[in-house]
């Protein structure tokens, strides 16, 4: 007799199996759920690094964000909103695009945010928020009307994959520096850490144990390798008490130490919904206002570009021609990522590099998003469990998924000089600026200046010119500024 108890489990799994089309991706629930997991640990950082980077700076009226002015108090506030919406939008990557891509506040684009615009004269936080929503929706206009999937469809596929390439390399360098393996040089660039610290050590020991059992084949050796690095800092901070290097020691942890501090908190979400749409066109020129989103919009637009490359490489998503599945939907819910991100305070939204952990772990759809999105919905109550994994524990993992995307770099035509030095221009420039929009743009312009030379200029598609002529703006925006004043 057949288990009838079971039978509506079964037909519920098979659901999710269709409406993901995992089995058809050649993954299984189980995949997708460590993917996930591996994945939101991977960036889960941001939830502690978000309130530090824009929960510490006065506006332009001496206020710090939520209110207040003294720097520091609301962290817990930012904290939650940031999580809050990450979760949201994940799970809207998830469901809407079927795409293993999660989002949060992007790095970089929050220190815009923080430094370069709250901090004008007469600025508030809630004018600089507005701007954020505005680059949003500019964004999502350019999606809705065809433009944004245009130009991406244009690039060259192999220019594509060079993306990619640089990315792996830029996002191991994020999980070197991230824990403190490498650290600027005295007469150097970089140069390796302090091999002999706690902190250093607990990243060795997952990057090692993530190998070992990568090479035996080993199901979910990343995430096994973060737990593992996770359970050996906690064991080490709580025996040692190093605490981070915030705390006054230079040997300490990068950012936050792994000491157990309960389990659940009530999380504050005061922050949402504190923008204004127009505040700052009262406050700041006009011009200043349209050069600050025009900077937000194209690091936005491209970043996202190079992260849908990267991780549906990575899957093997990809088509002929280097595109993803649903391209639209990605870059529709990645455009309302960024409005949201200003209407809940907490900076743009954007798609995360470290997503390629969770494929690297082998998810291939969006079922892993949905697990992601749920893991960063549960930090905005069990925020001090994921205050455990310390930076040093996940870094293995991007580090070794540098490794994974480094692989695609045999797909470019090296012999090929009009390809190749755009291709390589891309992969260098990535991690030596340690921004993927600057790559992006490096590449671009290159791809276009040899055809120029070689008289080839009818092989360059229109948006390729029009992409490159923004960022030859964008690379000059700061003598623009001076010459104009703002």
């Amino acid at each position: 007799m057949a288990n009838t108890t079971s039978a509506p489990l079964e037909r519920e799994l098979s659901a999710i199996d269709r409406f993901f089309k995992i089995t058809e991706r050649g993954s299984t629930i189980g995949t997708e759920i460590r993917g996930g997991l591996v994945t939101f640990f991977a960036m889960s950082y941001i939830i502690v690094l978000n309130p530090l980077i824009i929960g510490t700076v006065n506006d332009g009226t001496g206020q710090v964000l939520g209110g207040g002015t003294e720097p520091g108090p609301n962290f817990g506030m930012i904290a939650a909103a940031t999580a809050l919406v990450a979760g949201l939008l994940t799970i809207a990557m998830g469901v809407f695009a079927n795409f293993p891509i999660a989002l949060a506040a992007g790095l970089g684009l929050n220190a815009v945010v923080a430094y370069s615009i709250a901090t004008l004269e007469g600025v508030t936080w809630a004018d600089a928020m507005g701007l954020v929503v505005i680059e949003g929706l500019i964004i999502l206009a350019l999606v809705l009307t065809g433009f944004r999937e245009a130009v991406f469809k244009a690039v060259p596929v192999e220019l594509k994959t060079a993306i990619s390439v640089g990315i792996g390399l830029f996002i191991a360098l994020i999980g070197f520096v991230n824990a403190g393996f490498v650290v600027p040089g005295a007469g150097t660039v970089v140069t390796l850490g302090n091999l002999g610290t706690w902190p250093v050590l607990v990243f060795v020991v997952g990057l090692v144990l993530t190998i070992v059992l990568f090479v035996r084949k080993v199901r979910g050796a990343l995430l096994i390798a973060i737990i593992t690095a996770t359970a050996l800092a906690v064991v080490i901070e709580n025996t040692l008490h190093i605490g981070t290097k915030a705390d006054g020691n230079p040997n300490g942890f990068n950012l936050n130490a792994p000491a157990f501090d309960g389990v659940a908190t009530v999380p504050d979400f005061g922050l949402l919904g504190q923008f204004s749409l127009l505040g700052s066109f009262e406050n700041i020129a006009i011009v200043t206002v349209i050069l600050l989103v025009f900077s937000l919009l194209l690091a936005d637009f491209f970043d996202t570009m190079g992260t849908m490359v990267a991780v549906g490489g990575e899957a093997g998503l990809l088509d002929e021609k280097g595109n993803p599945p649903k391209t639209r939907n990605i870059l529709v819910v990645d455009s309302l990522a960024a409005v949201a991100g200003g209407a809940g305070s907490v900076s743009s939204n954007t798609a995360y590099v470290e997503s390629t952990s969770g494929v690297g772990e082998g998810a291939r759809t969006g079922l892993a998003s949905v697990v992601t999105g749920v893991a960063f919905l549960l930090a905005t109550f069990l925020s001090p469990i994921v205050a455990l994994v310390p930076y040093e524990a996940a870094a293995p993992a991007l580090v070794f998924v540098g490794y994974l995307m480094m692989a695609q770099v045999a797909a470019i035509s090296w012999k090929d000089v009009e390809i190749a030095i755009p291709a390589f221009l891309t992969i260098v420039v990535m991690p030596f600026t340690f921004s993927i929009a600057d790559g992006i743009g490096a590449g671009f312009i290159a791809f276009v200046l040899i055809k120029i030379a070689l008289g080839k200029v009818r092989q360059v598609h229109p948006l390729m010119w029009i992409a490159s002529a923004l960022f030859v703006v964008y690379f000059t925006l700061e003598p623009i500024q001076a010459a104009l004043g703002v």
